[in-house]
């Protein structure tokens, strides 16, 4: 049926004969035409679609044939019953005679519309009976939507629901910071509840890797102090200056716990005095002389679905990333030394003597300490002492290696490129930057994220189903 059809023309037809239904199309078209003029030819009328195709049903019986023929039309009321009319002056099919009966006209329309109103009975009676919520129901969804998630407890503290099962923690000091972290969905921190350090937690820090996130002043630097007598901990997030943990926004409880150091940094005679009097280890300095943020510019703390935040060597922020995000950024320092570092410190040394300088006497310095190292060296045997020193002797050497560095960016170990994996994998030491002569692909990333790697550095990068955060990917010619 054409769906542009607004009636449908229902005939019966008899024949005194078997007949079949072409016999009865050639009937209504050959005995039709010419009846009603040139407006209502039945082949014009189906040339301009106003009329569909003819469908015709035939049964013989007895030597005779009955059948069924429905017509659909787009003309209007009383064009249609002009043309259903037509049809009972059908007198023969084929050589057989007949008569047409018009049974009956359809309106289309109102066929759809009873479908329209039985359907949107059913929909009535059976769609709308579980949706309406009374005014109770509705506030308690709202506030289901809202709700923090309960605190636990771990062996008497007050802890997050997830520090019994995750694989890292969060140990903070108090049941207000607890709360602060499930606040904002980090459900793995675990209140000490005081400067005198409990035994259960000790212990769980001994098979956890352990954050410990407490406020910048002087009665979180004396948990930090027991828990460096008493505690296995790896990192150490700090609060802003003049503001507790559980008054940070979201914001700043993920920048503070992405901005987190290694434990071993904070040690004695490290420490700057903060402006509330508190004694906390200053930032780090990268080989360019300037302080660095330790987090990777651009990355958030990474938390799992469950709301455990990472705090291993695979967060957005590693031990000494200080200076791996100085190098790769091109810092003043690192870009002037490093060529004449990894090609040419002999000739470099002789420049430095017989041609003016222009620049600082601190400068000229460092210049004469580098090249004071690097006396009685060959060109060949100097190693760089920058992650891009590395990346020209290997990728812009053409060297088809790979070299593994640690965090003072000396050679860990060296192999053939198509063997990274299995040396980042099997290394004794994790490395700190890769530097591959070659395609970093997708697996070589995920050993790297997996042993907490902080830097790739590539000839050029392959195709990633899923690109860690933990991991900074870098190509020579983009660093």
């Amino acid at each position: 049926m054409d769906d542009t059809a607004k009636y449908l023309i229902h005939a019966d037809i008899t024949a005194d004969g078997v007949v079949e239904r072409s016999d009865v199309v050639g009937a209504i078209f050959g005995q039709t035409e010419g009846l009603l003029g040139d407006d209502l030819d039945l082949r014009d009328l189906q040339q301009s679609s106003k009329v569909g195709r003819i469908d015709v049903s035939v049964d013989s019986e007895n030597g005779q044939s009955f059948g069924h023929v429905t017509i659909a039309s787009s003309l209007d009321k009383v064009e249609t019953a002009i043309l259903a009319a037509a049809l009972e002056t059908i007198q023969r099919v084929g050589p057989c005679r007949a008569s047409v009966s018009v049974a009956s006209i359809e309106d289309v329309r109102a066929a759809k519309r009873r479908e329209v109103v039985d359907r949107a009975k059913e929909l009535l009676s059976s769609s709308f009976d579980d949706s309406v919520m009374t005014s109770d129901e509705i506030l308690e969804e709202v506030r289901r939507s809202v709700r923090v998630e309960d605190i636990t407890e771990y062996e008497g503290l007050p802890a997050g629901p997830n520090v019994v099962d995750s694989d890292a923690v969060i140990v903070v000091e108090g049941r207000a910071d607890v709360l602060t972290l499930l606040r904002y969905g980090v459900k793995n921190g675990v209140a000490v509840e005081g400067t005198n350090v409990p035994d259960s937690v000790a212990e769980l820090t001994q098979e956890r890797t352990t954050t410990v996130f407490l406020d910048a002043d002087r009665g979180g630097d004396l948990i930090r102090k027991e828990l460096e007598q008493v505690a296995d901990v790896d990192y150490v997030a700090v609060a802003p200056s003049g503001k507790s943990v559980e008054d940070l926004s979201r914001d700043e409880v993920m920048t503070a716990l992405r901005n987190k150091r290694p434990f071993e940094s904070f040690v004695e005679g490290e420490t700057a005095a903060a402006t509330d009097g508190s004694v906390f280890p200053a930032p780090e300095r990268d080989p360019s002389g300037s302080d660095t943020d330790s987090s990777v510019d651009g990355e958030d703390v990474a938390t799992d679905a469950d709301g455990t935040v990472a705090t291993d060597g695979a967060s957005a922020s590693g031990p000494a990333e200080s200076e791996s995000t100085a190098s790769p950024a091109g810092s003043g320092a690192s870009a002037s030394t490093s060529p004449a570092d990894a090609e040419t410190p002999a000739v470099a040394s002789t420049a430095t003597e017989d041609e003016p300088s222009t620049g600082t006497d601190e400068d000229a310095s460092d210049e004469a300490d580098d090249d004071t190292a690097s006396d009685g060296e060959s060109e060949g045997d100097s190693a760089p002492e920058t992650l891009r020193g590395h990346v020209d002797a290997v990728v812009g050497g053409e060297r088809g290696t790979a070299r593994l560095l640690d965090a003072a960016f000396s050679v860990v170990d060296e192999v053939p490129a198509e063997e990274a994996f299995d040396a980042v994998e099997s290394a004794a030491e994790t490395p700190h930057a890769v530097v591959v002569d070659g395609t970093v692909g997708q697996r070589l990333l995920d050993v790297a994220a997996q042993r907490g790697v902080d830097h790739v550095v590539a000839r050029e990068e392959g195709e990633f189903v899923k690109k860690p955060t933990s991991v900074r990917v870098l190509t020579a010619d983009g660093l």
